[in-house]
C-alpha cells in the first residue's frame, strides 16, 4: 500500500473529523465575520450555555470570574479511591476547579466510573456560570490503559507501527475514545508520540509507534482524527519528546543530551505533523535538555520550550497541559510544589495537572492565590490561561458529538466494550504480528501439534496466554512466573524451568521484559525446540538467534495472544514489521 497516498487521504479524514468535533466553531467564525464584535452586548446573566461566539463569550466568563476562580480553572486534580471524594466535590463546587482526571485507581467498574463522572458535573453546573469539565484519562491503547473494568484492551501503539497502516491508528483512536466519551470522559492524554530512539527506554517501549519520526507523525495524525471523529479531545505527549532516555521522570529528571538541531529534526517532527493538524492539546513532559537550556530546568516548566519554541516556532494555538506535577521530574528542580505550578504556569502551561487532590489551605494554591493578588502580571497570565480553558470548552462541548455531561451508568454495558471495536482490535493483532525469526517446522501443522508435548511458559498475571493455548494444544504443561521478579526468584525460576522442559518436546515462553528474557536464556541449551512470544517492547529478545521460532506481538492483550498463536499455527501469514 502506498502510505503517502493513504496518508494524504487520512489528512482530508482528519478535517472532517475536526470539522465534526468542533464544527460549531466554524459557524460562530461566519457569525463574528458579520457582526462588528464591539456591538455584542452579553447580558449579566449570561453562563456557559448561552448562545455567543466562544471569542466574546469566554471572555465575558473570564471577566465574571474571581481569582479563586480563575486559578481553579486552569488546575486538574485526580483523586484516590474508586469514587471521588469529600475534598475533590468541595473543589468542584465551592471553588470551581476547571479539570478532574480518571486515574487507573479509579476505573474497575465502569458504570461507577460514569456515576462519578456525572456527580462531578452535575456540581460543576450548579455554579453560577455553569462551566463543565474536562474530564481526562489516559487510554493510549495497549500498555497504558487507565480506564479498566469493561473496556477494551488493545494491541497498542507499536503493534500499529507494526502493522503500518495509519487506518490502525485512526480506528484505534476512535473505538477507543467511543468507549470513554460513553462514560463521560471528554480529554484523551493520547496519542504518544515520542519516538523509540533510546531502545534501553523502560517509560516508552510499545508507547511508541516507532522509531522513524516522520512515520510517528502521520501514525499520530491518524490517531487524532479517530480520537476527533469519536468526540474525544486527544493530547499528543511528551513535548518535546521522550524517546531518547532509559530514565522515567515520574522517578528522576531525565536529561537528553542533544542540540536543538538534532531536537528540531527528530523529536519535533511528530508534534509539527499533529500541529499542522490542528490538534486542540499537547502534553508538556518533564524532561531535561541540558544542551539546550543549561540551567537544568525541565521542558514542563520553562518558557523557552513551551512560550518560544512551542507557541512561537511552531505555532500552537491549542492547550498546554503539564504531566503529572507530582512526579519528581518537576518537583526536584523546583524545590517544592508550590514553585513547581508557579514556574509552570509562568511556562505557558494552560493546565496544570496533580494525581492528587490538593488540601483547600495546600501551599500551591495559597501561594499562588497570594501571588495572583500582588502581580499584575502572574494574574494576567493565569487569566490568559483561563481564557483559552474556557474557549476551547466552548468549542468542544457545544459541537455535536462531545462526549455526555450525565452519561447514563445504565447503559453503559451496550456501550462498553465497543462490539465494532473487538472485531476490528483482533483483525489489527493479526496484522501487526512479526515473524522476526521463522524456524523450520513454522508455521507448525495440526500433526506436529497433536504429536507433540508442548510446555507453556509464561506470567500468571497474563491468563489469556495459557487459555489460547489449551484451545490449540491437547499436550500441554503449564509453567507460570510473575511478571515482577526480584534477582532470586528469577534465577529459581531460570533453575527450574530448565528442569521442567526435558519432560516436553517443545516450549512456548513469552517474554515481556528483561527478567522473563533471563528465564527464557537457560532454554538455549536445552535441545528443545523453543518458541518465543515478545509481549511490550521487542527489545529483549532481539539477540535471541538461538530460538528457533520468535514472534513479536507489542501487548499482553487478549487479541494478542489469540493472533500470536494463530500466527504460529497458520491460520493466517503474519506480515507485521518491526518499527525500530
Amino acid at each position: 500500500m502506498n502510505h503517502h497516498r493513504f496518508f494524504s487521504i487520512l489528512k482530508f479524514n482528519l478535517k472532517k473529523a475536526v470539522f465534526f468535533s468542533f464544527s460549531i466553531l466554524l459557524c460562530l467564525q461566519s457569525v463574528c465575520a458579520q457582526k462588528n464584535s464591539s456591538k455584542i452586548q452579553i447580558p449579566d446573566n449570561a453562563d456557559f450555555w448561552s448562545d455567543y461566539p466562544p471569542e466574546e463569550l469566554s471572555s465575558f466568563l473570564v471577566s465574571k470570574m474571581s481569582n479563586e476562580e480563575l486559578l481553579s480553572q486552569i488546575l486538574m486534580f485526580g483523586w484516590a479511591g474508586s469514587e471521588p471524594s469529600e475534598l475533590l466535590n468541595q473543589w468542584v463546587y465551592d471553588r470551581g476547579l476547571g479539570s478532574v482526571k480518571v486515574f487507573g485507581w479509579n476505573t474497575d467498574n465502569t458504570r461507577l466510573v460514569a456515576k462519578s463522572i456525572s456527580s462531578l458535573q452535575e456540581k460543576s453546573q450548579k455554579r453560577h456560570l455553569k462551566i463543565p469539565l474536562f474530564v481526562a484519562t489516559d487510554q493510549e491503547g495497549g500498555w497504558i490503559r487507565h480506564v479498566k473494568g469493561d473496556t477494551s484492551d488493545t494491541p497498542g501503539n507499536m503493534a500499529i507501527g507494526a502493522s503500518g497502516y495509519p487506518m490502525d491508528a485512526y480506528y484505534s483512536a476512535y473505538y477507543i475514545s467511543r468507549e470513554i466519551n460513553a462514560l463521560g470522559i471528554n480529554m484523551n492524554f493520547a496519542p504518544t508520540v515520542d519516538n523509540y530512539t533510546n531502545l534501553k527506554s523502560t517509560v516508552i517501549g510499545p508507547r511508541s509507534f516507532g522509531a522513524n519520526p516522520e512515520f510517528v507523525g502521520e501514525l499520530g495524525a491518524a490517531f487524532v482524527a479517530g480520537s476527533l471523529a469519536a468526540g474525544v479531545i486527544p493530547t499528543a505527549k511528551h513535548f518535546p519528546g521522550h524517546g531518547d532516555t532509559s530514565l522515567d521522570s515520574h522517578g528522576n529528571l531525565p536529561q537528553i543530551e542533544i542540540d536543538y538541531n538534532t531536537l528540531a529534526n527528530r523529536e519535533l517532527i511528530p508534534f509539527k505533523y499533529l500541529i499542522a493538524e490542528n490538534i486542540p492539546a499537547i502534553m508538556s513532559g518533564h524532561l531535561g535538555f541540558p544542551k539546550i537550556i543549561a540551567n537544568g530546568e525541565p521542558a514542563s516548566l520553562s518558557k523557552v520550550f513551551l512560550t518560544d519554541i512551542l507557541r512561537n516556532k511552531l505555532g500552537f494555538k491549542g492547550l498546554i497541559i503539564t504531566d503529572d506535577m507530582m512526579m519528581n521530574g518537576a518537583t526536584m528542580y523546583a524545590g517544592s510544589l508550590s514553585r513547581a505550578f508557579r514556574l509552570a504556569i509562568e511556562a505557558g502551561n494552560d493546565i496544570v495537572i496533580s494525581s492528587t487532590t490538593a488540601r483547600l489551605n495546600e501551599s500551591l494554591w495559597t501561594n499562588n492565590l497570594s501571588l495572583m493578588n500582588s502581580d499584575t502580571n502572574f494574574y494576567q497570565t493565569v487569566k490568559k490561561a483561563a481564557g483559552r480553558v474556557i474557549y476551547y470548552k466552548l468549542k468542544y462541548f457545544k459541537s455535536p458529538n462531545a462526549a455526555p455531561l450525565f452519561p447514563d451508568e445504565n447503559t453503559i454495558s451496550d456501550k462498553v466494550p465497543d462490539k465494532e471495536g473487538q472485531k476490528f482490535f483482533l483483525s489489527q493483532a493479526c496484522r501487526s504480528i512479526t515473524p522476526y525469526k521463522k524456524g523450520s517446522d513454522f508455521p507448525l501443522t495440526d500433526d506436529y501439534i497433536s504429536s507433540k508435548k508442548f510446555l507453556i511458559a509464561g506470567q500468571t498475571q497474563f491468563p489469556e496466554f495459557f487459555q489460547e493455548a489449551k484451545k490449540r494444544f491437547p499436550n500441554m504443561g503449564e509453567f507460570k512466573f510473575d511478571y515482577e521478579l526480584g534477582p532470586v526468584q528469577a534465577d529459581w525460576m531460570s533453575n527450574n524451568i530448565e528442569k521442567t522442559a526435558r519432560n516436553f518436546d517443545a516450549i512456548i515462553i513469552c517474554v515481556a521484559n528483561e527478567r522473563s528474557a533471563l528465564i527464557a536464556n537457560r532454554l538455549k541449551n536445552s535441545g528443545k525446540k523453543v518458541i518465543v512470544f515478545s509481549v511490550l517492547s521487542p527489545v529483549p529478545v532481539l539477540d535471541f538467534s538461538w530460538a528457533d521460532t520468535i514472534l513479536l506481538g507489542y501487548s499482553y492483550s487478549p487479541y494478542t495472544f489469540k493472533a500470536l498463536y494463530g500466527a504460529l499455527a497458520g491460520d493466517f501469514e503474519c506480515k507485521g514489521n518491526l518499527p525500530l
